[in-house]
């Protein structure tokens, strides 16, 4: 127990200092969007506070296979560079034997991977999209001011002679429409009403006795509806494109809710592939952080360098090596080229090979010989 308690406070410490590191950089890659959201959207920083929340679960479940396979690297990177695995392993203590500790960290990542993917993940992605409804719903309504041209949606240019904010009812509605990339639409009606819909995210406009003016963009073309009711639909993607979605992704949704419509939708159909993909993607990759964890014990004793950045180079190239199969396996599962039921396994089954080939070449104190010329890995003559 005192061998064990001492490999794993090698372990943790890295692996709470990588994974806040991952979450910074993933973050900072999404705050580009979110900047745009203060700057030109008006939006509240307790809404910004609101959206990294909602972003970290997702976050976590990407983060946590390489994060784990970081942490039991560097550890018994530092391990073996101090001599202390040929002092364990000359005491009589085999590299099978410093297993249990990395089991029970990796064990412990892989569940609580299973509970984000399971519960945080779809909890998270869904209430971003719901709060980025309420922002478009607020730009609606904040957004149209009477008798002013504005543009409160990207493209959609306003003038209303009055606007009632209790009844949504807009008098004298003038509206140019500018995201058809071939047409522009100007739609003059007596009046409008704004209906959210939080069920489709989107924020209808619904016009009564007006005409439709359609132009296409290069002039040769041009016509007149006349109309009793018409329907403008607003979706997330007008209030920030690269952020939101209009329809219900399978990541936003609960187990129960991808097997409810698992059974709905049939088998051939190509979201019958997407959502048996997500579905069992909430096993299939907290199963990889387990194996990454495993991976690390023989790359971490087989790496010579002393340095912490050679643990981290390593674990890095071998998580994107995984990654880059992972999301070639997921493109052709989610085609339906390839039963997902089988797909999502390749990538664990390509880990679980991998575990037995290290395993069984540092146990025997054989050099790794997938990457021979490397300088992080050490020869058996070295050894």
């Amino acid at each position: 127990m005192t061998l064990y308690r001492y490999i794993f406070r090698e372990i943790w410490p890295t692996f709470l200092a990588s994974l806040f590191v991952f979450i910074f950089i993933m973050m900072a890659a999404r705050m580009l969007s979110i900047t745009e959201l203060i700057v030109t959207r008006g939006v509240h920083l307790s809404q910004v506070a609101g959206m990294v929340l909602f972003l970290i679960p997702d976050i976590l479940t990407f983060a946590l296979p390489a994060v784990t396979l970081m942490s039991v690297v560097v550890a018994f990177l530092r391990l073996s560079a101090d001599s202390e695995i040929i002092a364990m392993k000359s005491s009589g203590i085999s590299l099978y034997q410093m297993l249990p500790p990395v089991i029970f960290f990796s064990l412990a990542a892989c569940l609580a991977c299973v509970a984000i993917s399971t519960f945080a993940a779809p909890w998270g992605n869904r209430s971003f999209k719901d709060l980025l409804f309420k922002i478009a719903e607020t730009k609606a309504d904040l957004g149209i001011k009477e008798r002013i041209f504005c543009e409160p949606f990207e493209n959609l240019v306003f003038y209303v002679n009055s606007f009632s904010r209790e009844e949504r009812m807009l008098k004298d509605v003038f509206v140019v429409d500018r995201r058809d990339q071939e047409m522009t639409n100007t739609i003059v009606s007596d009046e409008a009403q704004i209906i959210p819909r939080p069920a489709e995210r989107t924020i209808t406009l619904l016009f009564l006795k007006g005409t439709i003016f359609m132009v296409e963009k290069n002039f040769e073309g041009s016509r007149t509806i006349k109309f009793n009711t018409y329907a403008l639909n607003i979706g997330l993607k007008d209030v920030l494109a690269d952020l939101a979605s209009r329809k219900k992704a399978p990541h936003e949704l609960s187990v129960n809710q991808l097997i409810s419509k698992l059974k709905s939708t049939p088998n051939t159909d190509k979201e019958y592939s997407r959502i048996m993909r997500e579905l069992l993607e909430k096993l299939s990759i907290p199963l990889a952080v387990f194996f990454m964890g495993i991976i690390g014990v023989p790359l971490g004793a087989q790496i010579r360098g002393r340095g912490r950045s050679a643990g981290v180079g390593v674990s890095l190239v071998v998580f994107a090596l995984y990654y880059l199969f992972l999301m070639i396996i997921r493109s052709i599962a989610s085609t339906g080229a390839l039963s997902p039921a089988f797909a999502v396994w390749i990538p664990d089954l390509f880990l679980i090979v991998s575990v037995v080939y290290l395993l069984r070449r540092a146990s025997h104190e054989h050099s790794i010989h997938l990457l021979p010329r490397l300088p992080f890995f050490r020869r058996k003559s070295e050894i």
